[in-house]
C-alpha cells in the first residue's frame, strides 16, 4: 500500500477520539421514556379523574370510583403506541445501519460509523454508502449516487481532491477518501439536525377535544364548589355532599372520550400495520383523511430509484438486426456492468456467436464502452456529446427530442479503426438507445385515486425538470405541462406562494426550496402530506402536515416521518385515507355522545346548586348511564366501517349538536327528579332510579340518531343497551349495589313524557345537524 494511504496511526486516532472529533451522530427527534410518560398521564383528563377519584376514596364510597379505570386504559395505550413506533424505528436503524472500512497503520478495519474519526482514510467501493463528507484521495473509475442527498437521480463521477457527502452511495468504481465532517458537522447531519425538534402531529381531533377541555376544566371548579357549598347545606352530611360532587364532577367529565378517541386510533394503527405502515403515534391515522394537497418526491417515491430500459432507436434500418446484435456483444461484455449498462443486459438476449476480439469496459472517466470484432471493426456506446460528431444532424435531432422528453439517452457508434481504445475522429452514430426512471407499478393507479379524492398532486425533485415531467406524466400525474424550474423560483413566500397554487411539477429544487413551498402551500390554508426518502427531503417532512418516509430511505427521513412504509409500498396511502375517515367520522359522532354528557351535567350540577337539595344521580349511577348510553355503544361505533368524505369544523359540528341535546336530556331528568321529589310517598333512592331512567331514555334516542346512516345491528345495539338497563333494575343484586329501585307506577308515566319530549328537541336537533 502506497505511503499516502497508510492513514492514521492509533496514537493520532485516540487523540480524535479525545478531542471529540468522531462520527457520532445527532439524536433523533424521538422524545424519551420520560417524556412519553409524562405526556401520556401527567394531562388535564388523568390530573382531574385521579382528583376526584381521591376524594371518592376519602369520602369512603370506593364502589363509586369505578371512573378511574378509564384513566390508566387511556394511558396504557398512548405510551403502548409510542413506545413500539420508537422500537421499531430502532430496528429499522440496526438493520440499515452502514459500516465503514479504515486504513489506520496501514491495516484495513471494519468499525462501525461512530467509530470514524476526523482525516480517516476511508476505503469505499460498490454498493458502499458514505458515512463522513471526505476528500477523494484516490479514485478508479468512482462513481456516486448522491440523490439522497439532492434528489438528482444522476450518478457523479469523481476524482482525487473531489468532495464527497455522507449519504452518497457508491454505485460503480472503487476508492479512498480523507474524512473532513465528521458527526454533527456531515453534511446529511446538518440537514438532519434542522428537524431534530420533536413535534405531535397536528390532529384537529386532537385540537377540539383539547379545546372542550380548556372550557371544562374553566367551569367545573366553580361548579363543583356551588354543588358542594348547596349540598352541605342539607342534612345529608359531608361525606354525602362529597359523594353527589364527585358524581357531577365525573359526569362533566368526557373522561371515555379520549380513551375511544385513542382505541379508534389504535385499530387504526393495527389496521396500518397489517399493511406494513408504521404510525409514530395515534394521530397519524387522522391524518392522510384531511390531506388537499400531497407533494411527492420523484427519486424514491413515484419510482424505484432503479433505471429501466426503454428501447433501442436504430438509424441504418437496413441494418438494425446486425446492429442489434453487436449492442448485445457489447453489452453483455462487461462482467460487472454498472446499473446503466445492467438495464440494457436484462433487456437484450446473450448473443449465440462470439465474434469478440477485444472489449473495453464501460470507464466513467471516458463516458464509454466498446468492443472490437472478428471483422476489423469496432462500436462504441455511451454518453452523445463524447460519442456523436455535432456534425450528424439527424442523430442530434433524436438525441434532443429524446432528452427533452426527460428521457435518459446513449449513443451506439462505430468507426474504422481497429482498436475499440482510440474512439476515430468522425465516428457514424448507428443507434441511441432510450433508458427510463422505473416507475412504482402502482403509481399509476394510487395517484389517479388521490386525483378523484379532490387531493391536489405536486411533484417536487432535484431532477431536470424535463426529467420530472416525463416520469410524472408516466405515473398519471395531471397537468404535467405546468412545470417550473425551481431555481427561477422567487424567495418572496407570497410570490412562491401564488406559484405553488397554480403549477405542478418543479425540478431542480434544493432541500431548503422543498421546505418554503410547504410553507407556502400552508400559508393558502392547505394541509400538505410529503412523501420521501431522502436527506434532501428532511427538512420539508418535518414541517408537512403528514410526512411520510419509505422504508428503505435514509434513517433521518424515517426518523422525522409520522408514517412510514415499511415495504415502500405506495398502495398503502388508500388504506390510510380509509382508515383515517373512519376514525374522524366515528370520533365525531362519539365526541357527540361525550359531550352532550358533560352539557347536561353542567346543566344539573347548576339547577341542584342552587335548590340545595341532595344531587339526583350518584357516581355509580352515571358510570351505569354512561357505560349503556355512550361508553359500549360509542365503542362499536368508533370501529365501525365509515368512508365519507371529511369536511372541516369538527369542533362546530359537535357543540351545535350536543350543546341542546344536553340541555334537553338535563332538563327531561331535571324535571322528573323535581316531581318524584314532590311526591312525599316516593324515596331519595326512587327518585335518583327516576331520574337515571330519564337520562338513560333520551340518551338512546341520542345514541340512535349519533348512528344515522341507520342500519338493523346500530337498532339491535341501542336495544341492547336499554335490555342492560332494564337487567340491572331488575337483579336485586345489581340495583342493590348500583342503588336502584324502581318508582311507582305514577312516576314511570312522567318519565314517558319527558323521554318523549326531550328525545323530540334531540330529532329536531339531529335533523338540522
Amino acid at each position: 500500500m502506497s505511503a499516502d494511504l497508510t492513514g492514521l496511526s492509533a496514537a493520532e486516532v485516540a487523540q480524535r477520539v479525545a478531542d471529540g472529533r468522531v462520527n457520532k451522530r445527532p439524536a433523533g427527534p424521538t422524545r424519551t421514556m420520560t417524556q412519553i410518560l409524562r405526556a401520556n398521564i401527567l394531562n388535564p383528563v388523568n390530573a382531574i379523574m385521579l382528583t376526584l377519584f381521591a376524594v371518592i376514596m376519602v369520602a369512603g364510597f370506593p364502589s363509586d370510583g369505578l371512573f378511574v379505570g378509564v384513566v390508566v386504559s387511556n394511558a396504557v395505550i398512548g405510551i403502548a403506541q409510542e413506545l413500539k413506533a420508537r422500537r421499531e424505528l430502532r430496528r429499522l436503524e440496526v438493520l440499515n445501519a452502514p459500516s465503514a472500512r479504515v486504513c489506520r497503520d496501514g491495516v484495513t478495519t471494519e468499525v462501525a460509523i461512530d467509530q470514524v474519526v476526523a482525516d480517516d482514510m476511508c476505503e469505499i467501493a460498490s454498493g458502499d454508502q458514505l458515512v463522513v463528507d471526505g476528500e477523494v484521495i484516490a479514485a478508479t473509475g468512482l462513481e456516486l449516487d448522491e440523490s439522497l442527498l439532492t434528489g438528482e437521480s444522476e450518478t457523479v463521477v469523481k476524482f482525487p481532491g473531489d468532495q464527497v457527502m455522507s449519504g452518497s452511495f457508491v454505485v460503480a468504481g472503487n476508492g479512498f477518501i480523507r474524512a473532513t465532517n465528521v458527526g454533527a458537522d456531515s453534511y446529511a447531519n446538518q440537514l438532519a439536525t434542522e428537524a431534530t425538534e420533536f413535534k405531535l402531529v397536528n390532529s384537529e381531533l386532537r385540537a377540539g377535544i383539547n379545546q372542550i377541555l380548556k372550557w371544562l376544566i374553566v367551569i367545573i371548579p366553580p361548579a363543583s364548589l356551588l354543588l358542594l357549598w348547596s349540598l352541605l347545606s342539607t342534612d345529608d352530611g359531608w361525606r354525602s355532599a362529597l359523594q353527589g360532587t364527585v358524581a357531577a364532577a365525573v359526569a362533566m367529565v368526557p373522561d371515555g372520550l379520549v380513551l375511544l378517541t385513542s382505541l379508534a386510533f389504535v385499530a387504526g394503527v393495527i389496521a396500518l400495520t397489517r399493511r406494513q405502515a408504521l404510525a409514530k403515534e395515534l394521530a397519524t391515522v387522522e391524518l392522510l383523511a384531511r390531506v388537499d394537497t400531497l407533494c411527492l418526491d420523484k427519486t424514491g417515491t413515484i419510482t424505484t430509484g432503479e433505471i429501466s430500459f426503454g428501447e433501442i432507436i436504430t438509424l441504418i434500418p437496413d441494418r438494425a438486426e446486425e446492429i442489434l446484435g453487436e449492442i448485445a456483444e457489447l453489452v453483455h461484455s462487461d462482467p460487472h456492468p454498472n446499473p446503466t449498462m445492467a438495464a440494457i443486459v436484462d433487456a437484450l438476449p446473450a448473443p449465440v456467436a462470439d465474434r469478440r476480439l477485444q472489449v473495453e469496459p464501460f470507464s466513467s472517466a471516458r463516458k464509454w464502452a466498446a468492443v472490437g470484432f472478428d471483422d476489423g471493426h469496432c462500436m462504441w456506446l455511451g454518453a452523445p456529446e463524447v460519442l456523436v460528431p455535432t456534425t450528424q444532424a439527424r442523430a442530434w435531432d433524436l438525441i434532443n427530442t429524446q432528452a427533452t422528453a426527460g428521457r435518459r439517452v446513449l449513443a451506439v457508434v462505430e468507426g474504422a479503426t481497429d482498436d475499440p481504445q482510440v474512439l476515430p475522429a468522425d465516428p457514424t452514430c448507428l443507434a441511441v438507445i432510450l433508458l427510463d426512471d422505473t416507475v412504482r407499478p402502482d403509481a399509476h393507479e394510487i395517484l389517479s385515486y388521490f386525483v378523484s379524492q379532490d387531493v391536489q398532486l405536486r411533484i417536487i425533485s432535484g431532477d431536470s425538470v424535463n426529467t420530472v415531467v416525463a416520469v410524472a406524466a408516466r405515473a398519471g400525474v395531471p397537468n404535467t405541462e405546468r412545470s417550473v424550474d425551481a431555481r427561477t423560483l422567487p424567495e418572496d413566500p407570497e410570490e412562491l406562494a401564488e406559484i405553488m397554487a397554480t403549477q405542478v411539477v418543479f425540478g431542480r429544487v434544493t432541500p431548503h426550496q422543498k421546505r418554503a413551498m410547504v410553507e407556502a402551500l400552508q400559508a393558502r390554508g392547505k394541509v400538505v402530506a410529503m412523501t420521501g426518502d431522502g436527506v434532501n427531503d428532511v427538512l420539508a417532512l418535518k414541517r408537512a402536515n403528514l410526512g411520510i418516509s419509505m422504508g428503505t430511505g435514509s434513517a433521518a427521513t424515517r426518523a422525522v416521518a409520522d408514517l412510514v412504509l415499511l415495504d415502500n409500498q405506495f398502495s398503502t396511502l388508500p388504506v390510510v385515507l380509509a382508515e383515517g375517515r373512519k376514525v374522524i367520522n366515528n370520533i365525531e359522532r362519539v365526541a357527540s355522545l361525550f359531550v352532550t354528557k358533560a352539557i347536561y351535567a353542567v346543566l344539573l350540577t347548576a339547577i341542584i346548586g342552587l335548590w340545595q337539595v341532595p344531587f339526583p344521580l350518584l357516581p355509580r349511577h352515571l358510570t351505569l348511564i354512561g357505560t349503556f348510553s355512550i361508553g359500549i355503544p360509542g365503542f362499536f361505533l368508533a370501529l365501525a366501517p365509515s368512508t365519507d368524505l371529511v369536511q372541516p369544523g369538527f369542533l362546530r359540528r359537535v357543540l351545535r349538536f350536543s350543546i341542546p341535546a344536553g340541555i334537553a336530556a338535563g332538563a327531561a331528568s331535571a324535571v322528573v327528579y323535581a316531581i318524584a321529589r314532590q311526591d312525599l310517598a316516593v324515596s331519595l333512592e326512587e327518585a335518583r332510579t327516576a331520574t337515571a331512567l330519564t337520562l338513560l331514555g333520551v340518551g338512546l334516542v341520542i345514541l340512535v340518531m349519533m348512528s344515522r346512516p341507520l342500519n338493523t345491528w346500530k337498532l339491535l345495539l341501542a336495544a341492547a343497551m336499554a335490555a342492560c338497563y332494564a337487567v340491572v333494575i331488575w337483579v336485586p343484586a345489581l340495583s342493590t349495589f348500583f342503588e336502584l329501585d324502581a318508582p311507582p307506577l305514577r312516576i314511570w308515566g312522567w318519565i314517558t313524557c319527558a323521554v318523549v319530549v326531550g328525545g323530540a328537541v334531540v330529532v329536531m336537533t339531529g335533523r338540522r345537524k
